[in-house]
Order: C-alpha cells, then structure tokens, then sequence
C-alpha cells in the first residue's frame, strides 16, 4: 500500500511490490493472484461474522447486523483506520479499483451470509438475511465513502452508527 500510495497505483508493479517486501514475484502472485487483490481485498469479514454472532438473540436481524458492523469499526487502530482511508481513496480513484470494489462487497454480502446461516435455514428463509445483510453493508460502505470524503476526520464507528440506525428505524417503523 505504501507503494501504491507513493508512486500510484498504476505505476506500482508487482515486481517492485516483491522487491520491497523481499519476495520473489511469484511469491506474492502466490497471495494476491492480481494487484487489484492487495487494495479490495476484504480481511475483516470473519471478524465482523464473529461480532454479529455475538450480539444478543433477542434483538433483531438488521440490529444484529448494524451492531456488529459498528463494533467492528470501534476496534480497529487508528492505524487501521489510516490504512483504510488509503485504501478508499484509491479504490474510488482508480476505475479498475472501483469495479472491484462492488464485486467485493457483493463477496463480503456472501461471506457473512453464508458464516452466519445456521443449519435449519432453508431457500425461503434465506432471503430475509441476505437483504438485511446487503443493506446493512451498503449502508455501512456509504458511511465509510463519506468519512473517506471527510478526509477521516469524523468518528468513523459514530457515523456508521448514523447510517445503520436509520436502518434500524425503517425495521421498527415497518412493524
């Protein structure tokens, strides 16, 4: 990332990538089958699969989800948070990036439905999860778009937050 952000993302190749990291190229082709890999890939997934699974049963769906997003969030460093700004910026400034940007969140909405159904779910059940779940992260990517915007001076976890409840509310105004 620091190469990328130096230099550029399209003036960075794979080979200065390895050389810097003291690797063969194919060694890293090994991890990241393309360089677009080290920008959208998405490392925190499990993490949030784990948050969600643990909020309390008695709340709802898309409040499970909402929270386990945001308690992702508040964990992560400021370093973390640096590195994800970095990593915005130049998914949405990059046109191949941001192509790949879509399709990963389409793999995260995947990832987490599939880590978080449980074994009695059968097709018609299924559906409810995956649209909480695709809402709750589209929701969650436009406050992070946001925050990126604000150059990451805003409380990333509060304005989250923000955006998930309105989800929330729309839940507890359907009902």
């Amino acid at each position: 990332m620091r190469l990328f952000i130096e230099r550029g993302y399209d003036s960075t190749s794979i080979a200065d990538i390895a050389q810097v990291a003291h690797l063969s190229s194919m060694t890293v082709f090994h991890y990241f089958s393309a360089k677009e890999n080290r920008v959208v890939s998405d490392e925190f997934n499990a993490f949030i699969v784990e948050k969600i699974k643990a909020q309390p049963c008695s709340t709802s769906l898309i409040q499970r989800r909402c929270q386990g997003l945001v308690g992702v969030a508040a964990e992560r460093t400021p370093q973390d948070h640096a590195m994800l700004l970095a990593r915005i910026r130049m998914r949405l400034s990059v046109p191949s990036l941001r192509a790949r940007m879509w399709d990963g969140q389409f793999q995260s909405q995947q990832s987490l439905v599939a880590g978080l159904r449980t074994t009695d779910t059968n097709p018609q059940q299924d559906l409810e999860p995956q649209v909480v779940t695709s809402a709750s992260l589209a929701a969650a990517a436009l406050a992070i778009m946001r925050w990126a915007d604000g150059d990451g001076q805003e409380d990333l976890p509060a304005l989250m937050d923000i955006a998930l409840c309105m989800l929330w509310t729309y839940d507890s105004n359907r009902r």
